[in-house]
């Protein structure tokens, strides 16, 4: 029988939570207000986060002579710049995260192998203990080593701003290249999902067979939601979404090519950023 670690059940869960983050993201306009905002919205989340974004979405249209859809893509270039240091502190993290388990791994299966048979609980004790004093014998933690807290930082952002192009009603008045960013379009939910499953397809080379058959279901599934939520909403949207995910993929290719070469030096740059 294959043998699993406690990272990797514990990176399961963290796939599950991204999954069901990308959930309430997509369901939750059917849930928050829609109103359209201004500077006496009340709420702080609404005065501080939302507004400032939308704000920023009508400036930068004034300055594109009241192209919205060129404000949205400057926008969603802007932010995901802005979020690229966290992105790259969550991908070094991650990099030295798998070469941390190549290296325990063994030694954690001998250790499941010895407890294979045992089964009373002074046994599992004994046996999380164990796990413990591997950890601490290679200074890791399964817990912190996943990166979760720059996607939790990211997170309030990116939901933000995507209130922002939703509550701001100027938006639906203006056209973009063959669509209405107020009226859902036929063809760019397909657009935003084939660049989301692009982008997943490019974040898992150089991973060996176990870590994308990990990461599978999240990989398919993300594209099929957001498609298939495209075709609800207004076109302004998918648009974010696509730029937002070419983005990404460029982002990921440039991770990847930085780091390539520099896999021994990861655990001193995660140390001490």
């Amino acid at each position: 029988m294959e043998k699993k670690s406690v990272f990797t059940k514990l990176s399961k869960y963290s796939t599950l939570m991204l999954i069901g983050a990308l959930l309430i993201l997509t369901v939750s306009g059917c849930q928050a207000s829609m109103e359209p905002i201004d500077s006496e919205t009340a709420g702080v989340f609404n005065h501080f986060v939302i507004y400032p974004f939308s704000f920023a979405i009508k400036f930068l249209a004034g300055i594109f002579s009241g192209n919205y859809g060129l404000s949205i893509i400057f926008m969603t270039l802007l932010l995901r710049s802005a979020l690229m240091p966290l992105m790259m502190k969550q991908y070094k993290t991650q990099q030295f995260t798998r070469e941390k388990m190549a290296v325990i791994q063994p030694e954690m299966n001998e250790l499941k192998e010895k407890f294979k048979d045992k089964k009373s609980t002074e046994d599992k004790q004994n046996m999380q203990k164990e796990m413990m004093e591997l950890y601490q014998k290679h200074n890791f933690n399964p817990i912190t080593s996943m990166g979760c807290l720059p996607m939790l930082i990211q997170f309030p952002i990116l939901i933000g701003f995507y209130y922002a192009i939703m509550r701001t009603p100027e938006i639906a008045q203006h056209n973009f290249l063959w669509f209405n960013l107020g009226v859902s379009d036929m063809i760019l939910p397909f657009v935003a999902a084939g660049v989301y499953f692009i982008q997943f397809r490019v974040s898992q080379m150089g991973m060996d067979s176990a870590q994308q058959k990990q990461m599978a279901m999240l990989g398919y599934i993300t594209p099929v939601i957001m498609g298939v939520f495209s075709f609800s909403v207004a076109a302004a949207l998918p648009l974010y979404w696509t730029i937002g995910g070419v983005f990404l993929i460029f982002q990921t290719l440039l991770f990847k090519w930085m780091y390539r070469e520099k896999q021994p030096a990861l655990k001193t740059a995660v140390d001490t950023d």
